[in-house]
C-alpha cells in the first residue's frame, strides 16, 4: 500500500518534472547529456518520422506494462514507486554536471528541488515500509 504522504509527494513532483523537462529542452540538454546520447543514438540515423514513431511506440509499451503491473496489485505498486524514489536521486546528476561545467548546466535550476523530494520520499517510504523489510537473521 502506498501511503497518502507518498502520493502527495509524487503529486507535487509531477509539475516539477514537467518544469524540469521544459528547462532541459529550452537549454538544449539533449545536445550535451551523455545519458541522452547513449540511450537515443540508435535513433539518430533514422528519418525523423520513423524515430518519432518508434519512440511513441516504446512509450506506449512502457505505459501498458507499468499499467498492467499496477493492476496486478500486490507488491508491484511499491516496486514501481521505488523507481520514482530512485529517479529523484538520479536527478542529482545535474549538480555533478554543473560542477564539471564550473557553473550552470541545463536542468540545474529545477533540479534543486529534487533532493527535497528524495529526502521526503525516502523518509516516508522507509517509515511506512519498515515492516516489509525483513529483519537481519543472526549469523
Amino acid at each position: 500500500m502506498i501511503s497518502k504522504k507518498l502520493k502527495i509527494i509524487f503529486g507535487l513532483s509531477v509539475p516539477v518534472f514537467i518544469a524540469h523537462g521544459i528547462e532541459e529542452y529550452m537549454m538544449r540538454f539533449y545536445d550535451m547529456s551523455p545519458d541522452f546520447l547513449f540511450v537515443f543514438t540508435p535513433l539518430f540515423p533514422m528519418p525523423e518520422r520513423q524515430a518519432l514513431f518508434l519512440l511513441l511506440q516504446i512509450i506506449v509499451w512502457l505505459m501498458l506494462g507499468i499499467s498492467f503491473l499496477l493492476v496486478l496489485g500486490g507488491a508491484w505498486p511499491r516496486r514501481i514507486i521505488i523507481l520514482l524514489g530512485l529517479l529523484y536521486i538520479y536527478e542529482l546528476h545535474h549538480f555533478i554536471d554543473a560542477f564539471r561545467a564550473g557553473g550552470y548546466a541545463p536542468g540545474l535550476i529545477t533540479a534543486l528541488i529534487f533532493p527535497v523530494f528524495a529526502f521526503l520520499f525516502w523518509k516516508e517510504f522507509l517509515k511506512t515500509h519498515k515492516a516489509v523489510i525483513p529483519p537481519k537473521s543472526p549469523a
